[in-house]
């Protein structure tokens, strides 16, 4: 046991922990100003426990760098220190939550006491302490000095006018920081649109509402000294209307490289109003007419009309049907289309300006694709400082149609084929045959086009005016191979043929005939336009393709034979070839795969999977048709399964390529192959086993009964536990001997404790396993397959029975454990040691291991708690209650010897009282070298309980009273007699007392006789004293507010350990009154937290304060002769008359004794008034009268024998 303790140090050195937490937190110091929202993250990493973690932020202060002051934490709400309070409540300061293990903390108005350093604590939630658990920073809180200024005026401007607007940006912030300034500009509630912009790294940019206008130089921001900004546009637009202010920025540097922006100003805005121009203006688009004929001109005049057209700039453009002829820009310099350029070269188009408002388009020959809508669209232009155009308002007429037609045409067409309806691979021939009246004007041109069954037009070949045949971008390929061809028979017949017909062929042919004339420019232009069209049919090859599989032996037995035929319909001729494919899918299998295939140019194939097959197959293709004949010899069960036959209709293309038609898939034949009839039996014989841990367990499996001499077998070993719904495979042998292990046998660990045995005579097999274990026991099994050599010399497993089972049942060895039950009460003073045993009387076995763990019952708390905990291998582990109570540190583990347990708590405090107890678990060693609970059990209690030391406080109680004049001071001692610890602390508070209203007010703490204390008794009772506190101090010497009457006028000391002394500065009459102190005794308890164990008040204090108006004492000590006349001469006759009094008295006494007199003395006896005397050497006698109170106010002239006779007046 005392090795222990250098072992475990040893395991943390070697980083046995898996995982050491580390805390970071945002790295400093952070430059941030006042009345800004600062954000700190923090964060935790390499944690155990729950994956939500929680934070608390402290700061330690410049003024205390030691003390640390608790702002706020995401577990505990009472966890803010009262500066700190009324913020987190009112949520000015918050955690934000960015993950589990991810935090933020928000400042939203930082003040200048807000600096400091800041820590970032994560509570621990692993089992042990290891790592850091708390980080770091600095916070520097700066003023915000940043200022941006402007003059806020309205101005009122013209479209086009300049603008200037200025700004004084500074600051004196002493960090090095960027500033950035940019001008925005606002209208109405909408979202501030930014002008320009400088950046903190001195870059202009601007919003892409002034971007391009920035990139013109039409505005510009330009710094006029070291904190003048200037903004300039040059032309306002009535979009500039609005709100223009400027808004800086200060940015500072933090120490992870990023900039941060401290703090934002905004100017005082200016408002722009923008007058806008009158530009509006209109377009005009004209024209002579909408009917035109091919070859006539055309003109176009597009007219604008607005205010001084002259000075201003406008383009324009002209379009046909959408698309554009030609641009012309302010310069007046027109630019084409390609399409246009060439008859614009050619003079038969012009784009031109007539004049500022009027712009023409002329077309001199017009042709009939010339038909369409026309339009033109006028763009207006302003012109930029720099000479560059930026477009404006754009404009255009509604569209102007017109119609070209063309020149008519007399011609007719017919157009015939050689068949309506013919076979797929057929050849078809057209023709198309034009007839005229009269003599043809000029050329034909001829394009045959297919019209498809969806409608979809195609051209198929054509021949152009001037004899040039091309063939269409579908049928190119096919007519440079011959297989489409087109020719002129005669001047009016044209012939169109197609060779090796397809499916896509069929459809509608029409033949479209163009004539052309020639123009007197030269040109030639369409007089006219016929077609005729015939419908032709095409039958598809596959029509009616259809595959047959048939077979008369669909069950064989092992080495029959059998036959399968495929039937092909119909008859194709010999120019059509069809492949045949037989494919097969094993029994069992979900694919086909293919035996062998007869192709289409007669050859045969067989599978990649067909091995098999070859020696014993034979395949046969009629001459008459295209059926195929499958004979296979020998099955087996490798033939077994389902057949189908696949054929496939080809088709050879113009190019000598083929192309697949058509497939079709015959039905499915099963061909079924029998196995013999199997004879295997299995014992079934039941039997019971028991025993002990390490012995062995074997297990017989015999087989009674096989099929063959030659059967091999399969034997698979199973145990069932009454946990599981199947068995478990422990072990198989292969028919071929070979060894799998099961998941059983992988997941228990017993490959090396299995032996398998086949005995000679081959029908008994055996299994032992070794060191049999409790979890061993179950209920075992084998399962006997029997296994054939096939036809084809492959294995197959004909037959499988399961044995009778065995019941296993493994035990442990018996328990002995025992601990002493002894019971026992401790009674300790706090900060004493507590030493608790736990004895092991007897244990199970001397090899075992044992895990020790102490726990408690609290006081008032049912259920118990773990104090500490040793495990099997001495390593000590702290229970929850450690951490509660902070044991960590004050719990001592010794192992004097073996068996016996000493734990010791040190320090202790009230909070261990409870009942204590230990728990002993043992351990043994199982079989496969794990470790297993064996048996528990817990010890007899001890009672502990920790008492604090006794009260020990004592109070001086014997206080005098004292006179004091106006505005002059008071001492208030409070004086402690006794403590009960030299560790003490104490709190003092001074009460000023005084009697309710509706009592009798006298003067407090004065006595006028002994019936007045009598009534003031009994008044005292009746009404009870008023407590008004004059001053605190707490035992960690923090001040209490001071009494509102006393405020400013009260002087603390401390004159040594156990004297305290309040001074009363400007006494006033108010002031009059009893007063007392009140003492409360502080210890620290062995947590080195304060708890109070006592208080103690001391006897009331007695003070008057005199006025100093005009009374008889102030005119008696105004005057010296007075004051003797007064005092120094009467009292020695007054004395004299005493003495003779006294003699007279004690004569005449017995002759007195039924007089009226009290306690003897004789009614002439004059009433001594009742003195107050103060210690103080400064102070009078004071007399107190029923009718009047007289004090002495000797102020330094009276004599020291005149205090001695004051005393024996009073005596």
């Amino acid at each position: 046991m005392k090795c222990f303790l250098p072992v475990l140090s040893c395991l943390a050195v070697l980083g046995v922990v898996s995982a050491q937490r580390q805390v970071a937190v945002q790295e400093g110091p952070l430059y941030r100003t006042e009345g800004s929202h600062i954000t700190i993250w923090c964060n935790v990493s390499g944690y155990q426990g729950p994956s939500e973690q929680n934070f608390q932020w402290s700061i330690y202060l410049p003024s205390a760098p030691e003390r640390e002051v608790q702002i706020v934490s995401t577990m505990d709400s009472s966890f803010p220190y009262a500066i700190y309070t009324q913020r987190v409540r009112s949520g000015k300061i918050y955690v934000e939550r960015v993950q589990g293990n991810s935090a933020l903390l928000h400042i939203t108005d930082l003040q200048a006491r807000d600096a400091g350093e800041y820590e970032c604590h994560t509570p621990n939630t692993d089992e042990r302490y290891f790592g850091s658990y708390s980080a770091k920073m600095n916070l520097m809180v700066i003023p915000d000095s940043l200022q941006s200024t402007a003059v806020r005026h309205t101005l009122h401007r013209v479209e086009q006018d300049p603008l200037e607007l200025t700004c004084e940006v500074a600051t004196e912030t002493l960090q090095h920081s960027h500033l950035s300034v940019a001008w925005l500009r606002q209208r109405g509630g909408e979202k501030p649109v930014e002008v320009i912009a400088l950046s903190r790294d001195f870059v202009l940019q601007s919003s892409s509402d002034y971007a391009q206008r920035q990139s013109l130089g039409e505005v510009r921001l330009d710094k006029l000294g070291s904190s003048t900004f200037r903004l300039t546009v040059f032309h306002l637009q009535p979009s500039d209307q609005g709100e223009f202010y400027c808004e800086a920025t200060e940015w500072i540097q933090d120490p992870d490289g990023s900039w941060y922006p401290m703090t934002r100003k905004r100017s005082e805005g200016t408002v722009v109003n923008v007058q806008p121009t009158d530009k509006e203006f209109t377009v005009r688009l004209e024209t002579d007419k909408r009917l035109y004929t091919v070859g006539e001109p055309a003109e176009f005049r597009c007219i604008l009309e607005g205010q001084n057209t002259p000075d201003r700039y406008f383009a324009v453009s002209w379009a046909f049907n959408s698309s554009l002829i030609a641009s012309m820009g302010p310069n007046a310099v027109p630019v084409l289309n390609s399409e246009f350029t060439h008859r614009e070269a050619r003079g038969q188009l012009k784009v031109a300006k007539e004049s500022d408002s009027v712009f023409v388009l002329k077309i001199y020959h017009l042709r009939q694709e010339d038909s369409g809508k026309y339009n033109c669209r006028v763009t207006e232009r302003e012109k930029t400082v720099t000479g560059e155009f930026i477009d404006k308002e754009s404009k255009r007429p509604k569209n102007i149609p017109i119609i070209v037609l063309p020149i008519k045409s007399s011609i007719s067409v017919e157009v015939a084929s050689n068949a309506s309806v013919v076979l797929e691979g057929e050849n078809l021939h057209l023709s198309c045959s034009i007839r005229t009246v009269g003599r043809p004007l000029g050329r034909f041109s001829v394009i045959w086009q297919l019209v498809d069954r969806q409608n979809r037009r195609s051209n198929i070949m054509w021949l152009d005016r001037d004899g040039t045949v091309q063939p269409g971008t579908s049928y190119w390929e096919r007519s440079s191979f011959g297989g489409v061809q087109m020719e002129q028979v005669q001047p009016n017949s044209f012939s169109l043929g197609i060779f090796n017909s397809r499916r896509e062929d069929e459809g509608q042919y029409e033949c479209h005939v163009t004539e052309w004339v020639r123009a007197v420019d030269g040109e030639w232009q369409v007089v006219g336009e016929r077609r005729a069209s015939t419908l032709v049919s095409i039958t598809a090859l596959e029509t009616g393709f259809a595959v047959t599989a048939i077979s008369r032996t669909p069950g064989v037995t092992y080495s029959d034979s059998f036959d399968l035929q495929c039937i092909i319909k119909p008859h194709y001729p010999a120019r059509v070839p069809v492949s045949v494919t037989w494919r097969f899918q094993p029994v069992g299998t979900a694919e086909f795969h293919d035996l062998v295939t007869f192709t289409r140019d007669g050859g045969v194939q067989w599978g990649d999977r067909s091995s098999s097959f070859r020696t014993r197959t034979a395949i046969e293709k009629a001459e008459s048709s295209n059926n195929v004949r499958l004979s296979i010899s020998r099955a087996s069960d490798t033939e077994a399964g389902k057949y189908q036959c696949v054929a496939e209709l080809w088709r050879r293309n113009y190019n000598n390529s083929w192309t697949r038609l058509a497939e079709r898939t015959s039905n499915l034949l099963e061909i079924r192959v029998l196995q013999p009839v199997t004879k295997l039996q299995v014992s079934k014989s039941k039997r019971t086993l028991t025993l002990v841990e390490n012995r062995p367990i074997q297990l017989n499996c015999s087989v009674k009964s096989q099929t063959n001499q030659n059967s091999h077998f399969a034997v698979l070993w199973y145990v069932h536990k009454p946990s599981d719904a199947d068995g478990k495979l422990i072990l198989k042998t292969t028919h071929n001997s070979a060894f799998e292990y099961g998941t059983y046998a992988e997941e228990e660990g017993l490959r090396a404790r299995l032996q398998f045995e086949r005995h000679v005579s081959g029908g008994l097999f055996s299994l032992t396993v070794q060191r049999a274990e409790v979890s061993d026991s179950g209920s075992y099994y084998c399962h006997v397959e029997e296994w054939l050599l096939s036809p084809n010399y492959a294995w197959y497993k004909l037959a499988e029975e399961v044995s009778g089972r065995t019941e296993v049942t493994v035990k442990q060895p018996d328990s002995r454990l025992k601990l002493s039950q002894a019971q026992g009460n401790l009674s300790v003073l706090e900060t004493r040691q507590v030493q608790l045993e736990c004895v092991v009387l007897n244990r199970t076995s001397a090899a075992s291991q044992l895990l020790v763990e102490w726990f408690v019952w609290k006081p008032n708390h049912p259920e118990r708690e773990t104090l500490a905990r040793l495990s099997r291998d001495a390593t000590f582990h702290y229970g929850e209650q450690a951490a509660k109570n902070n044991l960590k540190g004050r719990l001592h583990l010794e192992s004097p010897s073996p068996g016996v347990y000493r734990l010791f708590i040190q320090n202790v405090a009230v909070q261990d009282s409870g009942t204590y107890s230990c728990r002993v678990e043992e351990w043994l060693p199982s079989p496969g070298g794990t470790w297993y609970r064996r048996a528990e059990d817990t010890a007899g209690q001890t009672a502990v309980q920790v008492m604090r030391p006794d009260a020990a406080l004592q109070v001086d109680t014997v206080v005098p009273n004292a006179t004091v004049s106006e505005k002059a001071a008071f001492q208030l001692d409070c004086s402690i007699v006794s403590r009960s610890s030299q560790d003490s602390r104490f709190a003092v508070a001074w009460y000023s007392l005084r009697t309710k209203a509706g009592g009798k007010r006298g003067s407090p703490g004065l006595e006028d006789g002994e019936e007045e204390g009598e009534e003031g008794e009994e008044e005292e009772e009746e009404d009870p004293t008023e407590r008004t506190a004059l001053l605190s101090v707490g035992p960690d010497a923090v001040f209490g507010p001071e009494g509102s009457p006393w405020e400013g006028r009260l002087r603390f000391q401390r004159l040594s350990p156990l004297l305290y002394r309040l001074t009363v500065l400007q006494a006033s009459p108010r002031d009059t009154g009893n007063y007392s102190c009140r003492v409360e005794e502080w210890l620290p308890s062995p947590q080195k937290e304060w708890y109070r164990l006592t208080e103690e008040e001391s006897a009331p204090i007695g003070i008057r304060v005199l006025d100093t108006s005009s009374t008889l004492q102030s005119s008696i000590c105004s005057n010296d002769a007075l004051f003797y006349f007064v005092f120094f001469y009467p009292f020695p006759i007054f004395g004299i008359l005493i003495i003779t009094i006294l003699l007279v008295r004690f004569k005449s006494r017995n002759s007195s004794k039924n007089s009226d007199g009290k306690n003897g003395v004789p009614l002439l006896w004059i009433k001594e008034p009742h003195l107050n005397y103060s210690p103080t050497c400064l102070e009078p006698p004071v007399l107190t009268r029923e009718d009047d109170v007289h004090s002495l106010c000797l102020k330094g002239k009276m004599p020291e024998g005149w205090l001695e006779l004051g005393r024996i007046m009073k005596i």
